[in-house]
């Protein structure tokens, strides 16, 4: 299994590091060449602009042998509807084909929002299953239901 994530905060970090905790596999995160800006109004403006744009901002990660990985766990937070374009420029990098992929995102209202027709769009081949959503302001208290998530996906024993 491959954990892969980009987390500006940390609250998206926090959730894959419980779902690493829990089930292993290999964790990797998804960094930008240009890191974001600090400043939130700033990293604000500059989402914004990639995302009206359609950008595909360069990713400085590599992922060797994505072809051992049965299932992708891929957590974001939600920007304004969506995953961070960086997601995108990824998704449309690697050819994930059949395997499953398993979102998780944070976000402060919006859940999912169009991210999982995003997935299907940009995997087309790929299996989504359930995914697992959380406020980013709860994500590091989010264990118990991280792990009642991975029971009914049948990936942690009762």
């Amino acid at each position: 299994m491959l954990i892969l994530y980009f987390s500006r905060s940390g609250n998206t970090r926090a959730v894959a590091e419980q779902i690493h905790g829990r089930i292993g596999g290999q964790m990797i995160e998804l960094k930008t060449v240009v890191p974001y800006p600090a400043d939130y109004d700033a990293l604000v403006e500059q989402a914004q602009r990639e995302q009206k744009s359609n950008a595909r901002p360069r990713i400085a990660t590599e992922i060797p042998n994505l072809e051992k990985y049965d299932i992708i766990f891929i957590g974001f937070p939600n920007w304004w509807g969506t995953m961070p374009m960086p997601l995108f420029t990824l998704l449309e990098k690697y050819d994930v084909g059949n395997r499953s992929i398993i979102p998780f995102c944070t976000h402060e209202g919006s859940r999912f929002g169009r991210s999982r027709r995003d997935i299907e769009t940009l995997c087309p081949r790929a299996r989504l299953l359930e995914g697992f959503e959380a406020r980013g302001s709860r994500a590091a208290g989010a264990q118990e239901n991280v792990d009642a998530w991975l029971r009914r996906l049948g990936l942690l024993n009762a």
